[in-house]
């Protein structure tokens, strides 16, 4: 072989195994996928979210950090914190969002939890409040991490459960966002007397209240859920009685709930018994309505693509006069996962603040496949 034939050769190699490794590389920059990351670490929150004494609730905050690779523009970073199992949105002069600056490196100053995620997100996602467990990649979430806060975390006692109406019941504890409104719901608040009958409280005082919440600890399936309770028509405008069944997930738009809300959302005239498949701003979804003060039964009968919502003057197992009564059959959830929770908690976003504790009592809960 000639010194030019081998030249030759030799180039058209070179050219070759160049082309190759662009190739690889081209290949693997596409099929990488994006990532997001913490350089700084917020502290881990110090304090029991289970505390009796509302004064002495901490509302420090720090600094949390990180990196993404791999981020198209118009993504953003979306931070949640994480007290006792729930994981709540934490957000930047009222907004969900975190910006990524052009080198990838995103900041932000956060209320302290035990963990945090942050997820990178397209420009559409829409994040929900209060999470129970975090989002997979899809729909909206194109990577997520999560870490534990820096420093020791307080050593949580057992979730306080309650025996009511047959059935055991969990009491919430800790920051929790209840109606677009940041809630601590404090399980000493939740109880039942000798006669078996459940209270729920709010005490405290205005800017430091602690809320009352029970969740039952199973999922009952379709049927009729019934609830007996007495007179609630004490309740301060933006005291918020909630009987409610839903999995503890999804935003405003997507989550699939079911609700019967008693209060008037912070001002006087409004109607005081709502019945809402959520969303509740559908139309179709949401029915309000005035009762007279007095004990009332609620219920709703949930089927395959329908509940029917009824309230009954009286508290008792023989029933009332029934005050009214809707069917819904647009947009009704299937009961997989799905709890019911009896609440109490305050709304922050209506114009008459609370000024005094206030406490309802449940007389019976029952259930009837």
């Amino acid at each position: 072989m000639s010194r030019l034939q081998i030249l030759a050769r030799t180039t058209t190699m070179s050219v070759l195994l160049a082309s190759l490794a662009l190739t690889a590389c081209h290949s693997s920059s596409k099929s990488s996928a994006p990532t997001v990351s913490f350089s700084k670490v917020a502290a881990a929150y110090q304090e029991s979210p289970y505390k009796t004494d509302m004064s002495e609730l901490d509302y420090k905050t720090d600094i949390i950090d990180g990196r993404v690779t791999g981020a198209r523009p118009g993504q953003q970073i979306v931070l949640y914190a994480n007290t006792d199992g729930r994981w709540g949105l934490c957000q930047q002069s009222d907004q969900p969002f975190i910006d990524i600056e052009s080198d990838g490196r995103w900041k932000a100053s956060v209320h302290l939890g035990l963990q945090y995620a942050a997820l990178l997100v397209d420009p559409n996602y829409n994040p929900a409040q209060q999470i129970e467990s975090l989002p997979i990649v899809g729909n909206g979430v194109v990577a997520l991490a999560v870490v534990n806060g820096e420093g020791p975390a307080p050593v949580l006692p057992s979730p306080k459960i309650l025996n009511f109406s047959g059935y055991e019941w969990t009491a919430s504890a800790g920051p929790i966002f209840r109606a677009g409104s940041r809630n601590f719901f404090d399980p000493a608040n939740v109880w039942t007397d000798e006669r078996g009958a459940l209270h729920l409280r709010i005490s405290g005082s205005p800017g430091k209240w602690a809320a009352a919440e029970v969740k039952l600890t199973r999922s009952m399936g379709y049927g009729t859920y019934r609830f007996q309770l007495r007179d609630v028509s004490h309740l301060e405008p933006s005291a918020l009685l909630t009987l409610i069944s839903w999995d503890g997930v999804g935003t405003e738009s997507t989550r699939r709930e079911l609700d019967i809300e008693l209060g008037r959302w912070g001002y006087l005239e409004n109607s005081n018994v709502n019945y809402v498949v959520q969303p509740y701003y559908v139309p179709a979804n949401f029915v309000a309505f005035r009762v007279p003060p007095g004990a009332y039964t609620h219920s709703f009968r949930w089927q395959q693509g329908q509940v029917i919502f009824a309230t009954a003057a009286g508290s008792g197992d023989t029933g009332g006069r029934v005050i009214n009564r809707h069917v819904f059959t647009s947009g009704v959830p299937s009961p997989e996962g799905r709890s019911v929770r009896i609440g109490l908690y305050v709304f922050h976003q209506g114009k008459i603040p609370l000024q005094n504790e206030n406490e309802v009592i449940i007389d019976k809960f029952e259930y009837l496949p």
